[in-house]
């Protein structure tokens, strides 16, 4: 048992009882059932000469200096040093060629990957990549890197790549130096025999530009004489020209009136003739509407008779469509109440005779307001088609046909053309329903002032009368 204490740049790893793992410290008791070790923690320098090889497949030798010692500021790596390099001493081959076996791997595997160039130039990042990727094995030893440094990389014999690169070097310096003085002195005589060029150049420019004003001098009082002169000829020629001017007028007025005197007698002729003529273009012209007008009418009264048979054959035709569309519809709609009733009767049979009461009335409620939307409200349209499908129209007009014979009244006849009409029509189908449209106007006057029903839409529409709209 006794008290420890350590010096400046050592520690004191304890292990045994009472001490979990390594107890790490400047001074401590250790008692019998510990042991205790010293280590310095004062860094090492480590001299090598690596032999590398770039990526050229070129040899060289970097010789470098590691300062390398104990991390003290990281407890952490301080212990993994105490647990794995305090039992060997710092200077202990085993330790140099640990450090000289991490530095020269790290280094070879960086400079395989580089050329020469990029080594010899970039010697800082060089340095830097090293450090980085050495620091990274030391770490799991406890180890950091105080200080690393590169010193000038040397050829391997029988490969002197930077001596070559010296010597070139030399030479790119001697022969840039030669091309400077060589540049200097160019540039001396060339100054030499610009200046004196500009020197002849500028006295011949000063030469030539004093002949030239001396000629523009000249030219310039000749210029104004001619000019005089051609203003005085000039000023000649107008007063010239104003007399010519002058008796062209003259004459050109005489000619113009005694022009004039014949052009008046000229249109007086020509004026009467003229009028002559247009009287004759409107006798014409008011002949030729005339038989226009005849054609027109004789040809109009024909393509208006066969436009109207063409019209009422259409409208028949379309009539027979829609009476057995509606049919068609009519009998759809009994089928599908048919059907839908039979559904109801079953569905209803066990229910109360007040809801098929109120289902029936609401059914039929249903089927008006059907009606009455289809024809868009319009109540005396919805009267009609159900006069129609229940053959209320047929009903009266036989009772009408049976009272008119009994009592025998003076009947009118409704003539819509004559001989020529019929004539035109043959004795074809066309006739018969030509004769049928006749009958209709009084049957349906007859229906209304006796019912105050109108006939439907697509027959006619009767004068004095208007529909009655159902206000929804």
């Amino acid at each position: 048992m006794g008290y420890k204490v350590a010096r400046a740049s050592e520690y004191l790893a304890i292990t045994g009882g009472g001490i979990k793992d390594i107890k790490l410290a400047k001074k401590s008791w250790v008692y019998p059932w510990q042991s205790c070790t010293v280590f310095d923690v004062s860094p090492v320098n480590y001299t090598f000469e690596v032999q590398a090889m770039s990526s050229e497949k070129l040899p060289f030798v970097i010789p470098a200096v590691f300062t390398i010692g104990p991390r003290v500021d990281d407890p952490h790596a301080l212990l993994l040093y105490a647990m794995l390099m305090s039992q060997h001493d710092k200077h202990s081959n085993h330790v140099n060629e640990l450090v000289q076996g991490v530095i020269e791997g790290e280094t070879r595997v960086l400079v395989a990957s580089m050329t020469m160039e990029e080594v010899f130039k970039g010697t800082k990042e060089f340095k830097k990549e090293v450090f980085e990727k050495v620091q990274l094995e030391l770490n799991q030893f406890g180890l950091v890197i105080y200080n690393a440094n590169v010193k000038q990389l040397v050829d391997v014999p029988g490969h002197e790549y930077f001596s070559y690169l010296g010597q070139k070097t030399q030479m790119e310096a001697a022969n840039q130096a030669k091309i400077d003085v060589a540049e200097a002195k160019m540039k001396g005589e060339v100054g030499s025999k610009e200046r004196n060029g500009l020197t002849i150049q500028n006295a011949a420019k000063i030469d030539a530009e004093s002949k030239i004003i001396s000629i523009q001098r000249l030219g310039e009082g000749t210029k104004e004489e001619i000019k005089v002169k051609t203003e005085v000829q000039v000023f000649q020629n107008e007063k010239e020209a104003l007399v010519a001017q002058a008796d062209a007028a003259l004459a050109i007025q005489k000619a113009a009136l005694s022009q004039n005197s014949r052009v008046a007698e000229v249109e007086a002729g020509k004026a009467v003739a003229m009028r002559e003529a247009e009287l004759q273009t409107q006798v014409e012209k008011m002949n030729a509407l005339t038989q226009t007008e005849k054609l027109k009418a004789e040809f109009l009264s024909k393509a208006t008779v066969e436009y109207e048979t063409k019209v009422q054959e259409a409208n028949w035709e379309l009539y027979n469509k829609q009476k057995k569309a509606e049919a068609v519809l009519y009998e759809k709609q009994k089928q599908a109440e048919a059907t839908k009733a039979a559904a109801d009767a079953s569905f209803y049979a066990k229910q109360r005779d007040a809801d098929g009461l109120v289902a029936m009335a609401t059914a039929q409620g249903t089927y008006i307001k059907t009606l009455l939307g289809a024809v868009n409200n319009d109540y005396s349209a919805m009267r009609d088609f159900l006069m129609i499908n229940n053959g209320v129209y047929q009903d009266i007009a036989k009772t009408n046909a049976v009272a008119i014979r009994d009592l025998q009244p003076k009947i009118s006849v409704w003539n819509q053309g004559g001989a020529g009409v019929d004539q035109g029509m043959g004795s074809g189908g066309m006739k018969d329903i030509a004769e049928l449209y006749k009958m209709l106007p009084p049957v349906l006057d007859t229906v209304y002032e006796q019912t105050g029903m109108q006939p439907p839409a697509w027959i006619g529409t009767l004068r004095g009368t208007e529909p009655k709209q159902l206000q929804g």
